[in-house]
């Protein structure tokens, strides 16, 4: 159970991590601050699938953590 939790930490972090290099620059924490003027547009088609995305593998990273800490290993 231990190895199957540490495989998919392993492909959800590198998923995520691609997921969230493929997002568009001017979404990132710069748009918080000033860098983009267009911050409020809805987000539609690659980069609504993109941000969905990155939720599901983060949601699925963090878990997979967390069980595997809750789970005593063999």
């Amino acid at each position: 159970m231990t190895s199957f939790l540490q495989v998919a930490q392993i492909a959800a972090g590198l998923l995520l991590v691609i997921a969230v290099l493929l997002q568009h620059r001017g979404t990132g924490l710069g748009g918080a601050f000033g860098g983009e003027g267009m911050s409020y547009r809805s987000r539609r088609g690659i980069e609504k699938l993109l941000l969905r995305a990155s939720v599901i593998f983060a949601t699925v990273f963090v878990l997979a953590v967390i069980a595997q800490l809750l789970i005593p290993s063999i």
